[in-house]
C-alpha cells in the first residue's frame, strides 16, 4: 500500500493510552497524510463532525463513552466510514455487536503489525470498490470476509479454507459466473481441484448458506446470487 495512493483519504485515530496513539498515529503516517487523533470518544466525535474522515481506527474500553456506542452513534447517519475496532477483549458478544455495525474490521490486542496493515488495505480497497467486508446473505445470516467468520443468529458457522476462499472468489465477482479455473487457482491455489473435488466443496458450502444461493452453469462455473 503506497502512501501516495491514499493522498485524498482522511483517518480518525481515537486511542485514550497517550503512548499507543502517538504510536499508532506515527505508523499511520506510513501511509496517509490526513491523520486526526483523539483521546476519547466524545473528542472523536466532534473531530468526525468536523473533517467527516474515510476510515476511524477505534479502541473500545475508553471513558466517557464506549468504543462501540461510538461507532452505533456514527453509523446512524454514516454507513459508508470504514471502521477498524481494536479491543483486548475476544468475547463474542463484542464480535456480534462489531458486526451489526456493518463495514468493521475487528482486530484483538496486542494487533500484529501485518494484521493492523491488512486492515488499512482492505478499508482503502472497500472505499475505492465502494463496498464492505460484511455480506449479508439471509436475515440473521452474514459472511465477514476481512475476519472470515459465517454468523447465523449470532452463532459463529465454522468454515474450512477452502470454503472461506470459495465463498470469498465468489463474492468478489458477484456479478458474473467465476471459471472452473478461478476457482482451482485462487482455492486450490498451487494443488490440482478434481471434479470430486469441488463437487464436496460446493455441497458442503450450500450445507452452511441458503442453498440457492450458489448458482452453477454447466461448462462454465459457479456464482453467487447477491
Amino acid at each position: 500500500m503506497k502512501k501516495d495512493d491514499n493522498k485524498n483519504i482522511k483517518i480518525l485515530y481515537v486511542e485514550d493510552d497517550d503512548v499507543a496513539r502517538e504510536n499508532g498515529v506515527e505508523y499511520l503516517e506510513n501511509y496517509f497524510d490526513n491523520i486526526y487523533e483523539a483521546p476519547d470518544a466524545l473528542s472523536a466525535l466532534k473531530l468526525y463532525e468536523k473533517h467527516h474522515p474515510h476510515i476511524i481506527v477505534t479502541d473500545i474500553q475508553m471513558p466517557k463513552l464506549n468504543g462501540l456506542e461510538f461507532v452505533r452513534r456514527i453509523r446512524e447517519n454514516d454507513k459508508k466510514v470504514q471502521v477498524i475496532v481494536i479491543t483486548a477483549f475476544s468475547d463474542k458478544d463484542y464480535l456480534f455487536k462489531a458486526i451489526e455495525l456493518q463495514l468493521v474490521k475487528y482486530l484483538v490486542k496486542p494487533v500484529k503489525e501485518e494484521e493492523f496493515e491488512d486492515a488499512l488495505f482492505s478499508c482503502v480497497e472497500s472505499i475505492k470498490d465502494d463496498s464492505s467486508n460484511i455480506v449479508k446473505f439471509d436475515e440473521g445470516i452474514f459472511f465477514d470476509m476481512f475476519n472470515h467468520i459465517l454468523l447465523h443468529n449470532e452463532e459463529i458457522i465454522k468454515l474450512r479454507t477452502k470454503e472461506i476462499d470459495f465463498l470469498t472468489i465468489l463474492i468478489k465477482n458477484k456479478d458474473r459466473y467465476v471459471t472452473y479455473i478461478e476457482i482451482e487457482n485462487y482455492v486450490w491455489k498451487d494443488s490440482s481441484m478434481s471434479k470430486d473435488a469441488l463437487k464436496t466443496l460446493v455441497k458442503n458450502t450450500k450445507s452452511k448458506i441458503p442453498k440457492d444461493m450458489i448458482l452453477n452453469l454447466s461448462g462454465t462455473g459457479y456464482k453467487i446470487a447477491l
